[in-house]
């Protein structure tokens, strides 16, 4: 098929790296809030949550097999679908009587529907630009993907609880995931219409099962031979630790009562210090993190980098201790953190 590659980005790139980031924080975030809100234990609300996580980690012992069917341009459109159908999901078990198993049941399809889609929006990008596009719309990319999270972390947040002042819970979520599915059904149609045709892009020749299995298999097999590879798989799941251990306990302190030893912000006030404050640190953190390491090279920074995805957590133990009701100062450790995390992150972005 002829190649459409004369769409400007701007008609396609904020799209799609806006609808990529927002699964991410449905996932990982709201789904933490409406568990808590439904009552369920600290320990349920972790435990059940953190496992939601896997698909982003192991995505990579997939991808291969996504380069043997269709083209990464279906798969972006096909998982926005998919997606949209999977928000609806949530939206509809979330205000019965069984919430639980079927909430659980579709934040797991959202999980691998949206991994998924990351594999197919990263690979497209690289085919749907030339060189000096690529590198023009790095922070363009970057930054509608941390505009979804004020969104998500912010927006949804403060909504929900804007909502509950007149709503019950379940039904104001049931809203919420309803809203989420219509506009990814809608970019999926948008993107199908809109997405350049790369000839880089093409669909793979036919091949039977047996024949399928055998590439993946070999493609596989080879992925494993590389030199240093489990140094490598090691690096990548041990370097985000930190992020996976805090992220569902720092929002249960956020909102947790005095009483159970939390801060008790309010759905507004968790809304902007998570979500607005926070993510202008994980923004400033990203840029200065890319600048350093355009400059200076990777290796060079790699152990500041490290180090700065940790030790800002200490901001956490700061608040555990002092228990502040001054808005200022949460914000002030919620901005370190991010910021910490944001820098360190450049990371894996630049590998």
């Amino acid at each position: 098929m002829k190649s459409n590659r004369h769409i400007t980005p701007w008609a396609w790139i904020p799209s799609l790296y806006f609808a990529e980031g927002l699964p991410y924080v449905a996932v990982t975030l709201l789904s933490i809030e409406i568990y808590m809100q439904m009552g369920l234990s600290d320990a349920e609300v972790t435990f059940y949550t953190s496992w939601l996580y896997l698909p982003w980690v192991i995505k990579p012992l997939w991808s291969p097999f996504l380069d043997l069917l269709r083209t990464k341009r279906w798969w972006i459109t096909a998982m926005q679908m998919f997606l949209g159908a999977a928000f609806a999901g949530v939206a509809f078990t979330v205000d019965t009587v069984w919430w639980l198993q079927g909430s659980i049941c579709f934040f797991w399809l959202l999980a691998f529907g949206s991994a998924t889609h990351d594999v197919g929006a990263d690979g497209f990008y690289m085919m749907g630009l030339k060189p000096h596009e690529q590198a023009f719309f790095v922070g363009i990319r970057s930054t509608f993907y941390r505009v979804s999270m004020v969104v998500g972390k912010g927006g949804l947040i403060a909504l929900a609880g804007l909502l509950q002042k007149s709503m019950n819970i379940q039904f104001v979520w049931a809203l919420i995931f309803y809203g989420l599915a219509a506009l990814f059904i809608g970019l999926s149609l948008y993107h199908q219409m809109i997405l350049p045709r790369p000839t880089e892009d093409a669909d793979h020749q036919k091949v039977s099962a047996q024949g399928l299995l055998k590439e993946f298999g070999e493609t596989f097999v080879s992925f494993f031979r590389k030199e240093q590879t489990w140094i490598a798989i090691a690096f990548i799941l041990l370097f985000r630790l930190p992020e996976a251990l805090i992220t569902p306990v720092s929002q249960l302190f956020l909102q947790a009562p005095h009483r159970k030893g939390g801060l008790h912000l309010s759905l507004e006030e968790f809304g902007m210090v998570n979500g607005t404050v926070g993510v202008v640190g994980l923004l400033l953190g990203g840029i200065v993190g890319g600048m350093v390491a355009s400059r200076g090279g990777l290796k060079r920074w790699l152990w500041p980098m490290t180090t700065a995805i940790t030790l800002p957590n200490i901001a956490y133990v700061y608040l555990a201790y002092e228990m502040p009701e001054n808005i200022w100062a949460i914000s002030s450790a919620v901005f370190i953190e991010n910021l910490g995390y944001g820098f360190g992150f450049s990371a894996i972005c630049s590998l």
